[in-house]
């Protein structure tokens, strides 16, 4: 399938059914990764939270959910479904993402990924270095320790 036109708009809590499909497409389920419906809620609720919805010919393909504080960031959640993968939507969500943290006059963007997420390869592509590791952060569904690893790039 070849991605046509990657369409990027604001969205806000009225968005959180669609967040839920994506996120549930877009995370591995063995990794319990997915936040529930109320943690996403929870959050969009806070100040300096964004969440921006990416839509492939009008076909919900990714988000990324970022929250700013003075000036710095945190790219909180970025999923992208399975079929959208690799077509440029997370490159296009993550530009948006940079560019709306810029025009906020955030300095430094920071994320959090589970070591040996594919995702790396997107954010070490988009200029962030690895600054930080916690052992055995995450745990999988099955109990499973997997180390977390900090990113962080200049804006």
């Amino acid at each position: 399938m070849a991605t046509r036109t990657i369409m990027l708009r604001a969205g806000d809590a009225r968005d959180i059914a669609l967040v839920d499909v994506l996120m549930q497409a877009a995370f591995d389920p063995r990794f319990g990764e997915a936040w529930t419906r109320s943690q996403c809620l929870g959050v969009m609720a806070m100040p300096g939270v964004r969440l921006t919805l990416a839509l492939v010919d009008d076909a919900p393909a990714g988000f990324a959910m970022t929250r700013s504080v003075a000036d710095e960031a945190e790219l909180l959640l970025l999923g992208v479904a399975p079929d959208f993968r690799r077509r440029g939507v997370g490159s296009a969500l993550l530009r948006s993402v940079e560019a709306d943290c810029r025009a906020a006059g955030v300095a430094t963007l920071h994320l959090e990924v589970r070591a040996g997420n594919e995702a790396v390869r997107l954010y070490t592509g988009n200029g962030f270095a690895k600054v930080g590791e916690r052992r055995a952060y995450y745990r999988s569904k099955t109990g499973q320790a997997h180390d977390a690893h900090t990113y962080s790039r200049s804006l």
